[in-house]
């Protein structure tokens, strides 16, 4: 191993964007942490000399976030009060030039998969034996766990290929190994991401094997939750829907990004898939696996929207009742497909739209919510904040899903990380109240 200077370093890491970026920045804090760097996450009072920001270019806002907050440090540097700074991740890799000439003050700009490059620039090794090796910047008990890297779909608005590359699957035996470590860690609750879960083996296996995936990860001792995130609709691996049903461990939860449901506009988004075969996919979903709970993601002010395009969309999700569901408006992405179109949809007609369509949502969640009164839920219970103690059932993912709050008095102890018992006594449109069984 290479030997650095006595001066010890500390390293504060910065994440931005989405689960994925924070696994990495995961795996990255590993490296640093065996390197014997001193690494703080996203420490707002930090004495360290290095600061490393993981971007994300996703869309327009999280770009200006990532900028934003690269300037801020910039300062600090150009103030004395920080030593190195470097920036990895989606927004680099994506205008790593441009960057480069724009904000001088950085050290060194690196690109989505060059982390062996950061280590080096660092002095430091980047060490291949720590498969699954991270740091864990969530509560212990769950993790979010990623499963491949890049995407292969032609999505016409979707800059992530840019970013990110091609699919890249991780293979079974090196997911078992991270998953078991975890576990002897105290993780209770994995949730697989990726791009598009639904790829998983083509590469590596030259067939999709989300399935068999599945049944190894529910085989390691001490994962009592497995949850699926960013599952592709086109071509959905049916018989991973069989190993829900099979074992307790793996949630009755599906989140499908469908984006729309015109066929006007799928045809234009590339998503190879039909309102009819879209339609027929959720029922035959909720038909396989009773009572699973559907997240989807939409997107409103596409280029080329009409006005029946959007009326479309509001029927499907009135009829469909998701029982999660978010809403961006188009953001027009350089070098994309989308890009080469007019960008016709006014911005405050997006922003009319994607409101309209949480405002149907947040009724329907409503009444989903009060249909759960009265039932008892198993829960795993993530903090304790403004005098409750806050959890989520098998059908909630963090941060983005329904909470159940349960009032913390002197005769309610909860042990966070822990399961219990909660009935449900009391809804609102995005969280449910209970009391302990």
């Amino acid at each position: 191993m290479k030997v650095r200077s006595q001066q010890a370093n500390k390293v504060n890491v910065i994440t931005l964007g989405c689960s994925k970026n924070l696994v990495d920045s995961e795996v990255m804090m590993g490296q640093l942490r065996a390197n014997q760097f001193e690494v703080t996450h996203e420490a707002d009072k930090s004495d360290a000399n290095i600061v490393i920001i993981n971007t994300c270019g996703f869309i327009d806002n999280a770009k200006q976030e990532s900028i934003d907050t690269i300037l801020r440090y910039a300062d600090e540097k150009e103030a004395g009060r920080l030593e190195k700074l470097y920036v990895t991740g989606c927004l680099s890799q994506r205008y790593k030039d441009d960057l480069e000439v724009e904000i001088p003050q950085v050290d060194a700009f690196f690109g989505t998969l060059e982390l062996p490059q950061l280590m080096k620039t660092l002095e430091a090794d980047y060490m291949h034996e720590l498969v699954g090796e991270r740091l864990l910047t969530t509560p212990k008990h769950y993790a979010y766990f990623k499963i491949a890297e890049g995407c292969n779909r032609p999505c016409s608005f979707c800059a992530i290929p840019l970013m990110r590359g091609k699919h890249m699957d991780r293979p079974i035996e090196d997911l078992v190994k991270e998953a078991k470590r975890l576990a002897s860690m105290g993780t209770k609750e994995l949730i697989l991401i990726a791009q598009d879960l639904t790829y998983y083996g083509l590469q590596h296996y030259g067939e999709r094997k989300l399935a068999d995936l599945m049944r190894h990860l529910s085989d390691v001792n001490g994962i009592d939750w497995i949850r699926l995130q960013y599952a592709y609709p086109s071509q959905f691996p049916m018989d991973a829907l069989d190993v829900m049903n099979e074992r307790d461990n793996i949630c009755k939860y599906l989140d499908m990004p469908l984006q729309h449901i015109s066929d006007n506009m799928l045809k234009t988004m590339r998503r190879g898939i039909s309102k009819r075969r879209t339609v027929e996919l959720v029922d035959t979903i909720r038909q396989r696996v009773p009572g699973i709970a559907l997240r989807t993601t939409l997107i409103a002010g596409h280029p080329g929207e009409t006005q029946q395009d959007f009326e479309d969309l509001y029927r499907f999700v009135e009829e469909t009742r998701f029982d999660r569901l978010g809403i961006f408006t188009y953001s027009h992405e350089d070098n994309t497909h989308s890009f080469t179109l007019p960008d016709d949809v006014p911005a405050e007609v997006k922003q009319d739209r994607a409101d309209q369509i949480m405002e149907l949502q947040q009724g329907i969640s409503m009444e989903l919510n009060e249909e759960r009164v009265g039932q008892t839920h198993k829960v795993l219970f993530d903090r304790k904040e403004s005098g409750y103690f806050v959890g989520r059932t098998q059908y909630d993912s963090p941060e983005v899903d329904n909470e159940v709050l349960v009032p913390a008095t002197k005769d309610t102890y909860v042990r966070l990380g822990d399961f219990a018992q909660v009935q449900i006594t009391e809804a609102s449109d995005f969280d449910l109240y209970g009391k302990l069984v």
